[in-house]
C-alpha cells in the first residue's frame, strides 16, 4: 500500500461549484490533465483552465438528456484499477485505458429540490444522481490510490496536501476523504429513499411505509453545543432537513448567547404545547414540564395568567408564545425574574428592543408556530443499541367525545375548563395531574411513581386556588385517593381516561363528593 500517490489525472464534476475554480487553478497550475462534465466544464472553461470534456476522454457522446455521460469503462476502469496489480495493470494496458488518481464529485441537490414549493415529481426524480454517486463509490472504494473530494470545504485541505507533497495525496487524507464519501451517499440514499417513503400510497391505517422494516434516519449536524445535559459531556446537535412540521432547528436566534443541550430540550417541549393552542396561548417551562399555562384574550392576558400559576418554578425558565410579542406582553416578560429562553412566532420592533437589554435572555423567532401541528408523524425514541417508534400522539378531544360518568352533569364552564387543562396534562410528564381554574393552571404535579404524589403535589401548589378547580389526570385513577385528594382540596370536576378496575369507586367517591366527572377513554402517558 503507497502512502503517497502523485497526481496525474483528475475528474471534475459538481453541483454545487463552490471554490471548484480556485481548486482546479491549484492542479492546473501542477500540471494535473482535468477531465469534466457539462456546467462544470463550462466554468472552468470561462476561467480560462485547461480541461478535456468526459465525451473526448472516453471518445462517447453524452446520451438521454445527459442522463449517461460518466456512466462508461473508461471512467470507471480509470477510477477502480489496482496500481501495482499485474492483471488490472495489463488490462489497463491492452485497452488503453487512463488512470484517474482524483475525483471531485458532489452530488445533485435532491434534498434542496424536494424541499421546494410546488415543485414537482418530474423535476424531483431528474435531481436523483446515478453517475455521481457511483463515482464517489467507486473513488471511495479504491481510496488506497485515488482521492474522492466529495465536500467543498475540503478543497483547502486538498490542496495544502498537494503543496506539502509535491503534487501528491497521502494515504491517511484519502482514507479520511473515503469515510466522509461514503456518508454522502448514505444520506444521499436515505434522503432518496425518505421521499419515497413519505409519498407511499395511503390504507386505512395510514402510510403504508410509516413503520418499514429497515428504518433509514438521515441528520445533518448542524453545530457544537458547549456541552451535553452536564458539563462533562461533549454533544452536537443534528437536523433533519426533511421534516415537514414546524422545528426548533428553523428559528432564527434574535439575541442571547448560543443555545445548550438542555434549552434545546426544553424548547422542544414548549413548542410541542405551542403547536397545541390556536387562540392566545402562553406556557411556562422547566426541564421539559410546564410550570404554568394559559389561554387569554390577548397574549399578555395569557402569559400573566401563565406566570401566575407557579412563579416560584418559574424562576430560570422558558417561555413559549404562539402569537407576536407586542409591547404590553414584552413588560410583562422584562419584569420577570431570569429567563433563559423566550420563544414566539415573532417579536414586534419595540418589544424586541425592550427584551434585548439582558444580554444573557435568548430570543427565538419561529414563524411556522403559527402554522400549527402537522399529524401523522412518526416520533422515535433512542434506546441502547436501539429505537422505538410510534406515531406522534397527535389524539384531540372535543367535547363530543367525553362521556359523563357521574350524577352531575359538567357545566358549560367546566367543561371548556377540563379541555384546556386536558391538553396541558398531555404535554406533562407523567405521572401527571393538572388543576386549573378557567383556561390557567393553578396547580401542576408531575413525574412522580405515584399519581397520589401528584396529586398532593398539584394541589400544594395550587393552594387555596384549588377551591373551584378542575382537575385532569393524563391516566385512569386505579383507586379513589388521588382523586379525594382534589375532592379534599375544593376540586369540582375531573377529566381523566377511565379504564380501570377501581371506576365504580372512583364513580362513586366522585358523586359523594358531588362534583362532575368525565372518561375521554384515552391517555396522554408522556414519559
Amino acid at each position: 500500500m503507497t502512502d503517497k500517490i502523485k497526481i496525474k489525472r483528475a475528474l471534475v464534476s459538481v453541483s454545487d461549484k463552490t471554490g471548484i475554480v480556485d481548486v482546479c487553478k491549484t492542479l492546473d497550475k501542477l500540471g494535473v490533465e482535468i477531465i469534466s462534465t457539462g456546467g462544470t466544464l463550462k466554468a472552468l472553461r470561462e476561467a480560462e483552465i485547461h480541461v478535456v470534456s468526459v465525451s473526448t476522454f472516453t471518445g462517447s457522446p453524452e446520451i438521454l438528456g445527459g442522463r449517461v455521460k460518466t456512466l462508461h469503462p473508461k471512467v470507471h476502469a480509470g477510477i477502480l484499477y489496482r496500481r501495482g496489480n499485474p492483471e488490472d495493470e495489463e488490462q489497463m494496458q491492452q485497452a488503453e485505458f487512463k488512470g484517474i488518481d482524483l475525483v471531485i464529485v458532489n452530488l445533485y441537490p435532491f434534498k434542496q429540490t424536494v424541499a421546494k414549493p410546488n415543485v414537482t415529481e418530474e423535476e424531483i426524480i431528474e435531481n436523483i444522481d446515478i453517475g455521481g454517486p457511483s463515482m464517489v463509490r467507486s473513488a471511495a472504494k479504491n481510496f488506497e490510490s485515488v482521492a474522492i473530494v466529495s465536500d467543498p470545504s475540503d478543497y483547502a485541505a486538498l490542496a495544502d496536501q498537494l503543496k506539502a507533497n509535491k503534487g501528491a495525496t497521502t494515504l491517511a487524507f484519502r482514507r479520511m476523504c473515503a469515510g466522509k464519501a461514503y456518508a454522502l451517499t448514505a444520506d444521499y440514499d436515505a434522503a432518496v429513499s425518505g421521499y419515497f417513503v413519505r409519498t407511499a400510497p395511503v390504507s386505512s391505517s395510514g402510510p403504508v411505509e410509516l413503520f418499514p422494516q429497515c428504518l433509514v434516519l438521515q441528520y445533518d449536524r448542524t453545530s457544537s453545543l458547549r456541552y451535553g445535559e452536564n458539563p462533562h459531556q461533549s454533544a452536537s446537535l443534528y437536523e433533519d432537513r426533511s421534516y415537514p412540521a414546524p422545528t426548533l432547528l428553523k428559528a432564527q436566534i434574535l439575541a442571547g448567547k448560543e443555545l445548550s443541550y438542555n434549552n434545546y430540550g426544553d424548547l422542544d417541549a414548549c413548542l410541542d404545547m405551542l403547536l397545541e393552542f390556536t387562540e392566545p396561548f402562553a406556557c411556562v417551562l422547566k426541564h421539559a414540564n410546564p410550570c404554568g399555562a394559559a389561554v387569554g384574550d390577548t397574549i399578555a392576558d395569557a402569559y400573566k395568567a401563565a406566570y401566575e400559576s407557579d412563579p416560584l418554578s418559574a424562576y430560570g425558565s422558558i417561555i413559549g408564545l404562539n402569537k407576536t410579542v407586542d409591547m404590553k406582553c414584552a413588560e410583562l416578560l422584562h419584569e420577570t425574574p431570569f429567563v433563559e429562553c423566550i420563544l414566539a412566532p415573532r417579536f414586534d420592533d419595540e418589544a424586541l428592543a425592550l427584551l434585548t437589554k439582558k444580554k444573557t435572555r435568548r430570543l427565538l423567532a419561529l414563524p411556522q408556530i403559527s402554522e400549527g401541528r402537522v399529524a401523522g408523524l412518526p416520533a422515535y425514541k433512542f434506546i441502547r443499541g436501539g429505537l422505538l417508534a410510534q406515531n406522534a400522539d397527535d389524539a384531540e378531544t372535543t367535547m363530543a367525545q367525553l362521556q359523563v360518568v357521574t350524577k352531575r352533569q359538567p357545566t358549560p364552564d367546566e367543561i371548556r375548563s377540563l379541555l384546556f387543562a386536558w391538553k396541558v396534562v398531555k404535554h406533562t410528564k407523567s405521572n401527571a395531574i393538572v388543576l386549573a381554574r378557567g383556561v390557567a393552571t393553578v396547580g401542576i404535579g408531575m413525574g412522580q411513581t405515584s399519581r397520589v404524589d401528584s396529586a398532593f403535589m398539584a394541589v400544594k401548589r395550587a393552594g387555596e386556588r384549588s377551591k373551584g378547580s378542575v382537575m385532569a389526570s393524563d391516566a385512569f385513577f386505579p383507586m379513589t385517593d388521588g382523586l379525594l385528594t382534589g375532592t379534599d382540596a375544593g376540586v369540582t370536576a375531573v377529566i381523566q381516561p377511565g379504564g380501570s378496575k377501581g371506576d365504580p369507586e372512583v364513580i362513586a367517591a366522585a358523586d359523594t363528593a358531588g362534583i362532575a366527572m368525565v372518561f375521554t377513554g384515552i391517555r396522554h402517558f408522556k414519559h
